[in-house]
């Protein structure tokens, strides 16, 4: 299972557009086909390519940060987010999740005043002793075995047939590229997300509080990959609300729908407007559950391998 091109996708519906397309993109003179040069694939990350819930991965490396400065100084506690930290106030981190403007913004702003001043080398070493330790609470694998292998099986195919890959996401872009090569094989001039300004001092570049650019939420996930990329995407793929723009701006959308509750969740959360555009748009639409014969890669591995299921 999962050696044969998309061997973790079941035959039906969503299989078949896909290699519809990919196929009709590579005939010169059919209707569909796609220049190689705009031949380019854009990618979501969580959710999209792996387990989202309950929280994202990055999370906890985050709120450990401010929770860090916060005990530093107590003064913070005045402002957003550390004022939601202290008062465990769950609709800010609603809002966070339906990404509300004003408290991405308040995040956005702590989350870059947490790092200004860190050398690329230093931010990494942290994010990567944090992700040597972290386990998933319901699965208790790391991060590389939430890794959904469907989605690296359509990299695999994408790659045989001239397209390059791309991964846009909301996260910071620079806590994804100390993983990207490794569960994603993916370089990490291909990784797009959230970021900083660097500034050069003192014979070092060090992270600014400023963003670089529109935070890749929404609107400002198609504007990062052009400016990335200098190309709208091709094939887009994504999950929920903020990657409708991105999907909108493809010539081949896929969304994925979360609903399995048993090899991994069920939700509909901030992805009700992404799914009503998928059915008004046509879109191609991947059920996790009718769709994927293996969801996570870790569970593909332990088949494999005979060992026990965590």
């Amino acid at each position: 299972m999962g050696t044969t091109p998309l061997g973790s996708w079941n035959d039906g519906a969503a299989k078949r557009a896909i290699v519809d397309f990919v196929t009709a993109a590579a005939v010169e003179g059919s209707p569909g086909f796609v220049a190689p040069m705009d031949r380019v694939a854009v990618f979501d990350n969580d959710g999209t390519l792996w387990v989202e819930k309950p929280d994202p991965v990055q999370m906890a490396f985050v709120l450990g940060k401010l929770a860090a400065r916060l005990e530093a100084d107590p003064s913070l506690a005045r402002e957003r987010p550390y004022r939601a930290l202290v008062d465990r106030d769950a609709s800010y981190f609603r809002a966070l999740d339906e990404q509300d403007p004003d408290a991405v913004a308040s995040m956005v702003q702590a989350i870059g005043s947490a790092w200004e001043g860190t050398t690329l080398a230093q931010y990494e070493a942290e994010a990567a002793r944090y992700l040597d330790s972290w386990r998933h609470e319901r699965f208790g694998v790391p991060y590389s075995g939430l890794v959904y292998q469907p989605m690296l099986e359509l990299f695999d195919y994408l790659r045989a047939h001239g397209w390059r890959i791309f991964v846009c996401s909301g996260g910071g872009r620079d806590f994804m590229r100390v993983i990207c090569e490794d569960i994603w094989g993916l370089p990490r001039e291909n990784v797009i997300g959230s970021a900083p300004e660097f500034a050069y001092r003192d014979g070092e570049l060090v992270r600014r509080a400023t963003p670089h650019g529109p935070v890749a939420l929404g609107p400002g996930k198609p504007e990062d990959v052009l400016a990335r990329t200098g190309r709208l995407p091709a094939f887009a793929v994504g999950n929920d609300d903020v990657d409708v723009e991105l999907l909108a701006s493809a010539r081949f959308a896929l969304l994925v729908v979360h609903d399995d509750d048993v090899r991994e969740y069920a939700y509909t959360d901030c992805a009700e407007r992404a799914r009503a555009t998928a059915e008004r748009s046509g879109w191609t639409t991947v059920s996790v559950k009718d769709d994927w014969n293996v969801v996570l890669k870790e569970r593909l591995t332990q088949e494999e391998t005979g060992a026990p299921h965590q």
